[in-house]
């Protein structure tokens, strides 16, 4: 009897030596997995860290551009009416409305963007670089480049873009002009909602680590941040010496966009029409799925917008959920007014962002 129970407990001893072996065996991979998830995110990271460091700050270079492109094609360009102004359609980007306008001056063609903010302040500000060019006979074309800053809304740009017979012989096509501006708002001010959080000197006490973004500082916790965002753990936990260091700075952010990004990140509702597209291109970039399900479902249940600007932001994005919806809505009003999908439908443009 005795000699059964040694032998029964020398194989429940080795059964559980075996156990433990596979445990430690599992614990270890799940180990080396997240190891090689870190790693590849690192590495992802270092081909755009700046390899200029000072002793106790660093620059880390994700690029939030807040870049734009306005298209018009102006028909019977020959009738246009001495100095009066031919307006293309509206576009909402980053809550202003743009369009594209152009007019006949002094033997002249003038083109200009004009600049309407959705809810400006009493007083506001857009500093932006525009390239603006048209497109002719057997694709040649012209450019011009020009950086302005709009206090009001209306149209600046070129009243001499380019003699208006030169514009009829080279870029008219049967009758038509087409217009292209690539755009980029530089800086802004006056078009922002009130900020909820500090992130100041005041929070100094409870925070381990300064994020600097241009001039403004914002005091922050590694460990919260690492936990929204992919992006923060490997920059603040991994192989960079920013994980060592009391200031990181970030380069190619706006400050105010980032304050809202940060707000949403601590819980806050700080999302709304102003500032819903600089959010989620932040939430993309730096991976924080929490901030991203937010504007998801911002632009779902409270966004005005229009569908065409929430599929382009669902698909740039990757929102599914959105733009399912978004596709759905296309396709009912598509159904209810038997409508074809042909060049001139507007619906055509939305069917091809997906």
């Amino acid at each position: 009897m005795r000699t059964e129970l040694i032998a029964a407990t020398e194989e429940i001893k080795k059964h559980q030596k075996h156990s433990l072996q596979e445990l430690e065996s599992k614990i270890e991979d799940v180990k080396k997995e997240n190891k090689k998830n870190l790693d590849e995110i690192s590495e992802k990271l270092q081909s755009i860290e700046n390899s200029e460091k000072s002793d106790n700050t660093t620059s880390f270079f994700p690029i939030s551009e807040k870049i734009f492109k306005l298209k018009h094609v102006f028909k019977t360009v020959n009738e246009f009416q001495e100095n009066v102004f031919n307006v293309g359609g509206e576009e909402d980007h980053y809550n202003v409305k743009w369009c594209i306008s152009a007019k006949r001056s002094n033997g002249h063609l003038g083109l200009f963007v004009r600049c309407e903010p959705i809810a400006p302040a009493d007083k506001w500000s857009i500093r932006t670089k525009f390239e603006c060019k048209i497109v002719g006979i057997k694709q040649h074309y012209i450019t011009r480049a020009w950086e302005t800053c709009y206090r009001t809304s209306g149209g600046l740009g070129f009243h001499k873009f380019i003699d208006w017979e030169s514009m009829k012989r080279w870029y008219l096509l049967n009758g038509d002009l087409t217009v292209e501006v690539n755009a980029e708002i530089v800086e802004e001010a006056g078009l922002r909602k009130k900020k909820i959080r500090k992130f100041d000197g005041s929070q100094k006490d409870v925070s381990d680590v300064i994020l600097v973004v241009r001039d403004t500082k914002f005091y922050v916790l590694k460990t919260f941040l690492a936990s929204q965002s992919s992006v923060f753990k490997a920059l603040l936990f991994g192989k960079f010496s920013e994980s060592e260091q009391s200031e990181v700075t970030l380069n190619g952010i706006d400050p105010h966009d980032f304050h809202y990004f940060l707000e949403v990140l601590y819980g806050e509702s700080a999302i709304d029409e102003s500032n819903i597209e600089n959010i989620v291109v932040l939430a993309d970039m730096y991976d924080a799925p929490t901030a991203m399900r937010r504007c998801e479902e911002f632009l779902l249940k409270e966004s005005k917008k229009a569908l065409e600007k929430k599929l382009e932001i669902a698909t740039r994005h990757h929102l599914e959920d959105l733009k399912k919806k978004c596709m759905n809505e296309i396709t009912t009003t598509v159904v209810q007014k038997k409508a074809k999908v042909t060049k001139k439908n507007p619906l055509r443009k939305l069917l091809c962002l997906s």
